[in-house]
């Protein structure tokens, strides 16, 4: 081949590999940015501005020393031995349909998704239960027994909440096939675009700003602040990122989603006047992005900040995202929370937990696991 067929052959094959992956990113599972009517909703938030959303205070995604290249080629050579677990987590198999309604119930599925019974409703929060949280499908698998669930052992839901478009926390194979049995969704602003792409009736997405709620009587959820980012290819924070309260005449439940810590946690500890049950993000922490995610001494500190009675470590015993050995988290979470006036909670995944009883216990499951 002559070399100027060699170098016409160079931009032709990177022309057809941009081809190809606009292509790609055009899948439904990446989901459409907010545009139009959409769009101007969003532009009215006061959290919204030079074109998309702000924390409330100044986040860098990544360390004053690191950079997106510098903490991939860091993540390429990380020493992956201990990042995962060589056998399976242990895990609990129930019958949903079968608990009792009147009993506010909360069961743990891994890194940040729950089912949770408050009040007699049905939430599932942040659902992920395919193999891998990842647009490739491969890159972010799951732990050996981390997914014992599939959407067909789940009941009738009354709500679906999610609190941003992540591929761990927004899992389309997942969301999609829950479409007919989910009654309402709720959603941080612009992150009801993807289900009304995905097919779902627009009449049932609730999207919210960060301190408004959905008031339906005896239950409320309330959006509240996070401390994190959102985005599901190469645009980053066209739609806004949440934790959610739960709250029922009987009981006040705090799911922080990603977040970095922050002031805010005092904030809404104090608005809302201390909270029975709180999961933080306790995992996922790395030197390269320390203002994204907690350490677990942070969420710790977190959970003071709310005035929580009950912490459970959240984000972590599903998916190696950080640099740090799979077990670390809990191990730290656990001794940073000796002598705190909460009660530490690590039901393994799928284990009920009686929001009522605080006086059940639960067994340090990691240490049994290779």
């Amino acid at each position: 081949m002559k070399t100027s067929t060699k170098l016409f052959a160079i931009p032709c094959a990177l022309a057809l590999m941009a081809i190809g992956a606009g292509l790609y990113l055009k899948q439904p599972k990446f989901g459409a940015l907010p545009s139009g009517l959409s769009l101007n909703a969003l532009k009215a938030s006061p959290n919204y501005g030079e074109g998309h959303f702000r924390n409330i205070i100044p986040t860098p995604q990544f360390a004053e020393d690191s950079s997106l290249v510098s903490t991939a080629l860091s993540m390429l050579t990380r020493d992956t031995a201990s990042l995962s677990p060589s056998g399976p987590v242990p895990s609990v198999k129930i019958d949903f349909a079968a608990l009792d309604p009147a009993k506010d119930t909360l069961i743990w599925l891994g890194h940040s998704s729950f089912f949770v019974q408050i009040g007699g409703q049905r939430i599932l929060i942040d659902p992920v239960l395919s193999p891998a949280a990842d647009p490739l499908g491969f890159l972010n698998k799951a732990f050996p027994g981390a997914t014992p669930y599939a959407v067909g052992d789940f009941p009738a839901l009354d709500y679906l909440i999610i609190t941003h478009d992540h591929w761990d926390h927004l899992d389309y194979p997942t969301v999609t096939a829950l479409k007919e049995r989910t009654g309402r969704i709720i959603a941080p602003l612009g992150v009801g675009g993807y289900f009304r792409q995905w097919g779902f009736d627009g009449g049932k997405i609730h999207e919210l700003d960060w301190f408004r709620n959905l008031d339906f009587g005896t239950f409320i959820i309330h959006a509240l602040p996070a401390r994190h980012f959102s985005g599901r290819s190469f645009e980053r924070d066209k739609t806004l990122w949440c934790g959610f309260a739960l709250i029922s005449q009987q009981r006040k439940l705090f799911f922080s989603g990603d977040s970095g810590y922050g002031p805010h946690f005092s904030y809404i500890g104090e608005k809302f006047g201390g909270f029975d049950f709180a999961t933080l993000d306790s995992g996922q922490y790395d030197k390269n992005w320390p203002y994204i995610h907690m350490t677990p001494e942070q969420a710790v500190q977190a959970a003071q900040d709310l005035g929580a009675k009950t912490y459970l470590p959240g984000h972590i015993g599903k998916f190696s995202i950080a640099n740090h050995p799979w077990k670390e988290p809990f191990d730290r979470a656990n001794a940073a929370s000796q002598g705190k006036p909460y009660r530490l909670i690590t039901p393994v995944i799928g284990q009920p937990v009686n929001l009522a009883d605080d006086t059940q216990t639960f067994r340090q499951w990691w240490k049994e696991v290779k």
